[in-house]
């Protein structure tokens, strides 16, 4: 799906994601508009100044505001949702704003682009959210339905909404490279188990993921990238090899490993090559849409971060990282 002329509606814009994806659809479409949502007045101003481009505008607002919202999305032709409440310690001292931000804001995006008559919705999702331990992963989890089943709602308008699920960001605000960065001057890392592993992405292929499910988007579907694994432990060697490492215990609401796919999901997904496409169990159409084709996976298939195929190496950690 080309972009061009489009105008591209992204909540929580000036986030790590945000910048990466307007980087991209400036560069690419030059005849777009982007509407940055968000509600970091300083965050806007300071991005504004540093783009200095007119086909970029700013809206400050909440997701948690649905008038506000449905405002910004009148006249846009796609919503790329990437708003959200992602600190798992805040979340789980904050658990009423979580939801406010994370679920009714994720309705209200529904809605919204239901009401203004927006064509393609993507939400961003996380692996957090597959069989969630902490409050963040299950306001990601209502997230994630929300969108799937606001087809239900768009069944006789134009409005189509899927999501994207993907693990940890390289360098994103809340991931572990920041800490580790920091702790670097401190002289020691801290890590929760030396045991522990994660799905690990680049923000340019979190943007790719996103363009690729708007181009092959239906209705409903979750696109899940193949993306490597690495082991925590092995990102503090890549960093530092020559800094101690205290093992500190796993935090509450931390998992040992991550899941994209579960066995239950891959009943119903499809391997495309670039990605695997979780098909939505239910029918909103009259019509038979055309889905994302690809084999079945195999009965019993999960995809998680300990039994991946693919792996960084240290070698290639320090190329991701420099």
């Amino acid at each position: 799906m080309s972009l061009e002329s489009s105008t591209i509606l992204l909540t929580g814009g000036t986030g790590s994601f945000g910048n990466a994806f307007i980087n991209r659809a400036l560069g690419r479409w030059p005849e777009a508009t982007v509407r940055v949502f968000s509600r970091d007045e300083l965050k806007q101003s300071e991005m504004q100044e540093r783009l200095n481009d007119k086909r970029v505008r700013y809206f400050i607002g909440d997701v948690r505001d649905r008038r506000r919202l449905t405002r910004a999305a009148m006249g846009a032709d796609v919503i790329v949702h990437a708003a959200a409440m992602k600190q798992v310690p805040a979340s789980e001292y904050n658990p009423f704003e979580a939801v406010q931000t994370n679920v009714i804001g994720a309705q209200n995006v529904v809605e919204a682009a239901i009401d203004a008559g927006v064509r393609k919705v993507i939400a961003l999702s996380t692996d957090k959210a597959v069989n969630p331990v902490n409050l963040y992963g299950a306001t990601k989890l209502c997230a994630e339905k929300i969108i799937v089943q606001g087809n239900a709602y768009a069944s006789r308008s134009q409005t189509r909404l899927s999501c994207v699920r993907y693990g940890n960001v390289v360098g994103s605000r809340g991931s572990v490279l920041p800490l580790f960065c920091r702790q670097i001057g401190e002289g020691r890392f801290t890590i929760t188990d030396d045991r522990m592993t994660r799905f690990w992405i680049t923000l340019d292929q979190a943007v790719d993921l996103v363009l690729y499910a708007f181009d092959h988007m239906v209705g409903g579907e979750i696109f899940i990238p193949k993306i490597p694994s690495t082991k925590v432990i092995d990102v503090a060697e890549a960093l530092d090899p020559d800094l101690p490492i205290e093992i500190i215990g796993i935090r509450p609401g931390e998992k040992l490993h991550e899941s994209l796919l579960t066995v239950d999901e891959s009943r119903h997904s499809v391997d495309t090559g670039y990605a695997y496409v979780v098909i939505p169990e239910h029918s909103w159409w009259d019509e038979h849409p055309h889905r994302p084709e690809g084999p079945p996976l195999e009965d019993g298939f999960a995809y998680t971060s300990d039994t991946n195929d693919q792996w960084l190496t240290i070698e290639q950690l320090r190329a991701v990282l420099a």
